[in-house]
C-alpha cells in the first residue's frame, strides 16, 4: 500500500497460493511485491478464525496485512449485505488515509468491495445511506463506533460483522479512549461471538499484555501474535550546531539556521514538536530563516480541520519542502514523499521517537534517517538515552490501568439509548471488557444508579433521571430528550474550554484556549496559525483578529505535558553516574558531569540527591529525582505547603522533568524530615481538594459521564458555561455526598494523570532510604539549567530575553568556576 511493502521481488511463493485467490497472487506479480511472513501470518489466523496482535515496523505493510484476511473472505463471497469488517483508528484522518490506500489494492485487482468512512465529519445524508447500505468495510473511530451503537439499529447494522481491525493500538488503547473501545468490543462481541478481533502495532513494549487486553474476556492464548520483520534500522543524529549544548531551553531554537539548512538538503521534512504553543514558535523561526522561501506548512490539534486538510493534501501531493507538527501527526499519514524527520528538543520516549522516526521513507528495507534537537544539557542525556534504548530494542512501558467510570456511565447510556437493557446482562458483558474485569457488582450498580438519577444528592431534579424500569431488573432510556442529549455530547476527548479564532470575514483559522483568550485586549497580537494576529475584539465565542506585521507572542496551552518515561529516567541515571559513558558526550556536556561532580556528586542510580545552598539572598534546595514534570510539581506543591507549616517561609519553585527547586527565606537543613511517606496522606488530599485540579478533573469526567451538556440542539455551551455548571454541581457534591461517583472518578483522574501519583508515590518511598544531601556554599552545574528557567514563562520582549541571558552567563560562571 502506497509504498509499505516494496521489495523489488515479483514472486508468490508455492505455499501462498493455497492462501491466496489467483486475482491476489497475479495483482502481488505485478505490483514487484511479495507476500511477507507476518502477512501470511495474518492471513493464516483469518482462516482458522484466530485473533490476532500483529507488531510490525512502520513500513512493512501492517495494515494492508490487518485487511488481507476480510478482502480474501469478501472477494470468496463472504459479504452479506452488512457490515463484515470495522477498522479502527485513533484519527478521523486517518480513517481517510486509510480508505485512500485501500481503494488502491480494490481496484486493482477489481475487488467488488466497497469501502467508507464514519467519523464525526461524515455528512448526516451519507450516515443515513449506511444505515440502509451499508459498505463491506467501515473505517471510524472509538467514538463513532460508540454512537453507531446507541441506534435501535445497532444489531441489525452489525448483524454480518465478522472482523474489527484496531491501527496504533498503543496510542490510544491505555486511557479512556481505550476503555471505550473495549467497551464496544464486548458489545459487538455479544452480538456476534464469532467476531474476530486484531490490532496492529508498531510500538509495544510487552506484546503479551497487548494480547490480553484484545483478547475477549482477556484469554491471552485465543490471540496469535505474529510479528513483523525487522527492517532497516533507523538512522538517527543528535543535531548540535558547532558542537554547542545550550544550558536551558527546550524548543531547539538555537539549531533553526541547521534545521533550515537539512530542510534545503532534503525533499520533505517533518520536523516534530512536543507542544502546540512551540509549533507555532518553531514555524515562526523557521520562516525566518527561509531566505530561499520554501514552501513550510504547520499542522497541530487547535488548527481548524480545513487548514489541517489543506496542509495534508498538499503534503501528499508534494507541494511542501517542511512541516512543523505536533503529536496530531504521531501516526502519520502515509507520505512516501518524506525523506526526513526532525525532533525539535527532547523525545521523552524511545517508542515515541521511533513512531515519529518512522514517518520517514516508509519503507521497511530503507532506513529511516532523522535528527534529534535537544534543548538543553538534561535533554541532551535524555536523547542519548533514547537512541541507546532504540539500538537496544528497548520500548516504553505501557501502563494499563482499571476501566473508568466515568466512560462506563457514558456507555451504559448509549446501551438504554439503542434499547431496553437487562442490567444483569449488561455487567456480564462489561466484565468481559478486559479493564473492567475486576469491577464488582456494588460499582457497577453504583455506576447504574447514577446514569438512572443523577445519585443521592441529585436525584430531585428530573434532568438527571435518565432512566426508567422497563421491567425487572430491566432498564430503558428515560425519553427521547436524553437520547438526542447523550448522541449530541458523547465522546471522551473533553478539550479545554476555548474561542474560534476568526477574521471579520468569517474565515476559521482555529481555536484557542479561553483563559489564553482571555489575557487579551484590542490591539494585542499573537501568533496562531503561522500567521502574526492582531485581536479585534471577542464576539460571543468569536476571538476576531487580522493579520498584521507586528511582532506576536506565542500563545499558551494548558494540555497534559509530555513526561519522561521511567524507561529513558532510568537510563540517564545510570549514564550520569558512571564517567565510562561520557567518553562519547559532547566536551561541554562531560566537563558539565565533571565539575558537579568535583563540586558536590553524582548521585548512583538508586540514590536521590539533594542539594541545599544559599544564592541571591535566598536559601535553595534542588532535588534531582528524574520522575517527569507532572510528578515534580506536585511534589513542589505538596513540599512548599509542609515548608509553610515548619515556618520556613517558601518563596516559589520551579519543576523540570529531570529537578525541582524551591527557594525560601529560611534554609532547609534536614530536608529529609520534610520529604516524608506522610506527606501523600496529609499534604496531598488536602492540594488537591484545595487546589483547582480536582474541579478541573471533576469537570472531564462530569462532561464524559453525561452530567453536564457540552450542546443543546442548535447551540453549543461556552467552556466559560460548562465550567460554571461543573463548578456548581462539584461544590453540591462535595458538601452533601463526597462519596458520589464521579467525584470518585474525578480523584482518579488527579491522581493519576494530572499529578502522576504512580511516579510520585515511587518518589516518595524510596526518598528516606536513599537520599545523599549536599550542603554547598554556592549553586552546583547540575542546578543551572533549573534555575536559568526561573522567571523565563511572560518573557514577551527582545530586551528581556537578553537580560535573561545575562542572568544565566553569570549563574553559569558562578557554577563553573
Amino acid at each position: 500500500m502506497s509504498g509499505e511493502s516494496t521489495l523489488p521481488q515479483p514472486s508468490v511463493e508455492s505455499g501462498d497460493h493455497d492462501l491466496l485467490p489467483p486475482v491476489f497472487a497475479d495483482w502481488l506479480v505485478r505490483r514487484g511485491w511479495r507476500l511477507r511472513a507476518h502477512q501470511r501470518g495474518m492471513i493464516e489466523a483469518g482462516a482458522t478464525g484466530r485473533h490476532a496482535l500483529l507488531v510490525a515496523a512502520t513500513g512493512a505493510g501492517k495494515t494492508l496485512a490487518g485487511f488481507l484476511p476480510s478482502l480474501i473472505e469478501l472477494h470468496r463471497g463472504g459479504g452479506s449485505g452488512r457490515v463484515h469488517t470495522l477498522y479502527i483508528s485513533p484519527l478521523k484522518a486517518l480513517a481517510t488515509d486509510v480508505r485512500r490506500n485501500l481503494l488502491m489494492p480494490i481496484e486493482e485487482m477489481g475487488l467488488s468491495i466497497r469501502v467508507e468512512t464514519r467519523t464525526g465529519d461524515t455528512p448526516a445524508d451519507r450516515r443515513a445511506r449506511q444505515k440502509s447500505n451499508p459498505p463491506d468495510i467501515l473505517l471510524t473511530t472509538p467514538e463513532s463506533l460508540s454512537l453507531m451503537l446507541s441506534h435501535e439499529d445497532a444489531a441489525h447494522l452489525f448483524s454480518g460483522l465478522a472482523c474489527i481491525v484496531i491501527d496504533e493500538v498503543h496510542a490510544f488503547g491505555t486511557g479512556k479512549r481505550g476503555d471505550l473501545l473495549q467497551l464496544c468490543m464486548a458489545r459487538l462481541q455479544a452480538m456476534r461471538p464469532a467476531l474476530r478481533r486484531v490490532a496492529l502495532s508498531a510500538t509495544v513494549a510487552d506484546p503479551d499484555n497487548w494480547r490480553g487486553w484484545l483478547a475477549p474476556g482477556g484469554d491471552i492464548e485465543a490471540v496469535r501474535l505474529v510479528v513483523g520483520e525487522a527492517g532497516a534500522d533507523p538512522e538517527i543524529g543528535i543535531l548540535l550546531p558547532e558542537g554547542r549544548v545550550p544550558w536551558s531551553g527546550h524548543s531547539g531554537k538555537y539549531a533553526i539556521p541547521a534545521v533550515m539548512e537539512a530542510i534545503e538538503a532534503h525533499g520533505t521534512t517533518i520536523v516534530f514538536v512536543n507542544t502546540r504553543g512551540l509549533a507555532e514558535l518553531i514555524f515562526s523561526e523557521l520562516w525566518k530563516a527561509n531566505d530561499k522561501g520554501l514552501p513550510i506548512g504547520i499542522h497541530h490539534g487547535s488548527l481548524s480541520l480545513e487548514a489541517r486538510r489543506k496542509v495534508e493534501e498538499a503534503m501528499a501531493d508534494g507541494r511542501i519542502r517542511a512541516l512543523v507538527a505536533t503529536a496530531s501527526l504521531d501516526l502519520g499519514l502515509d507520505w512516501g514523499n518524506v525523506d526526513c524527520v526532525i525532533q525539535m528538543g527532547a523525545p521523552k520516549g524511545a517508542s515515541r521517537l521511533i513512531q515519529r522516526i518512522g514517518r520517514a521513507n516508509h519503507r521497511l528495507d530503507e532506513p529511516s534517517r532523522a535528527m534529534v534537537v535537544p534543548g538543553n544539557r538534561f535533554e541532551w542525556l535524555e536523547t542519548r538515552a533514547a537512541l541507546d534504548a532504540i539500538e537496544a530494542g528497548e520500548r516504553d512501558a505501557d501502563l494499563f490501568r482499571p476501566g473508568s467510570l466515568d466512560v462506563l456511565a457514558q456507555h451504559i447510556t448509549a446501551v438504554a439509548c439503542s434499547g431496553p437493557f437487562n442490567e444483569d446482562a449488561l455487567f456480564a458483558e462489561v466484565r468481559s471488557a478486559l479493564p473492567y474485569a475486576t469491577l464488582d457488582r456494588a460499582t457497577f450498580d453504583r455506576t447504574l444508579g447514577f446514569v438512572r438519577d443523577g445519585g443521592y444528592a441529585l436525584k430531585a431534579y428530573d434532568r438527571f433521571r435518565r432512566l426508567a424500569p422497563a421491567g425487572p431488573g430491566q432498564w430503558r432510556i428515560a425519553g427521547p430528550k436524553f437520547v438526542q442529549q447523550h448522541r449530541l455530547n458523547a465522546g471522551i476527548i473533553v478539550e479545554a474550554p476555548a474561542l474560534t479564532v476568526r477574521f471579520k470575514n468569517g474565515r476559521k483559522l482555529g481555536t484557542v484556549e479561553e483563559y489564553f483568550a482571555s489575557t487579551l485586549v484590542p490591539g494585542d497580537t499573537f501568533q496562531f496559525a503561522g500567521i502574526a494576529l492582531e485581536v479585534e475584539g471577542i464576539r460571543d465565542s468569536d476571538l476576531l483578529v487580522r493579520a498584521t506585521s507586528k511582532s506576536a507572542r506565542i500563545p499558551a496551552y494548558m494540555g497534559a505535558r509530555m513526561a519522561l518515561t521511567t524507561n529513558l529516567a532510568e537510563r540517564v541515571r545510570r549514564m550520569i553516574a558512571d564517567p565510562d559513558e561520557w567518553r562519547g558526550f559532547p566536551d561541554d556536556v562531560a566537563e558539565w558531569l565533571r565539575m558537579q561532580m568535583w563540586k558536590s556528586r553524582l548521585p548512583r542510580p538508586d540514590q536521590l540527591l539533594v542539594e541545599t545552598f544559599p544564592h541571591e539572598g535566598r536559601h535553595y534546595w534542588l532535588l534531582y529525582p528524574f520522575e517527569g514534570w507532572n510528578a515534580h510539581q506536585a511534589l513542589g506543591m505538596l513540599l512548599t505547603k509542609r515548608m509553610e507549616r515548619a515556618g520556613l517561609q517558601p518563596l516559589g519553585f520551579q519543576a523540570t522533568d529531570y529537578a525541582l527547586a524551591i527557594w525560601s527565606v529560611k534554609p532547609v537543613e534536614r530536608p529529609a524530615e520534610l520529604l516524608t511517606a506522610t506527606i501523600m496522606a496529609d499534604e496531598f488530599v488536602e492540594w488537591v481538594e484545595q487546589s483547582h485540579l480536582l474541579k478541573r478533573a471533576f469537570r472531564e469526567v462530569a462532561v464524559i459521564g453525561g452530567l453536564i451538556e457540552r450542546q443543546h440542539p442548535g447551540q453549543r455551551k461556552t467552556g466559560r458555561q460548562v465550567t460554571f455548571s461543573t463548578d456548581l454541581i462539584f461544590d453540591v457534591l462535595m458538601r452533601y455526598q463526597p462519596d458520589h461517583l464521579l467525584i470518585e472518578a474525578a480523584w482518579a483522574d488527579a491522581r493519576a494523570r494530572l499529578t502522576d501519583v504512580g511516579r510520585l508515590g515511587d518518589l516518595i518511598e524510596r526518598a528516606g532510604p536513599t537520599m545523599v544531601h549536599e550542603q554547598l556554599s554556592r549553586l552546583s552545574p547540575l542546578a543551572v539549567p533549573v534555575l536559568t528557567i526561573i522567571g523565563r514563562e511572560g518573557v514577551s520582549t527582545e530586551a528581556t530575553e537578553e537580560a535573561l541571558l545575562d542572568m544565566e552567563a553569570a549563574l553559569v560562571e558562578r557554577a563553573m568556576a
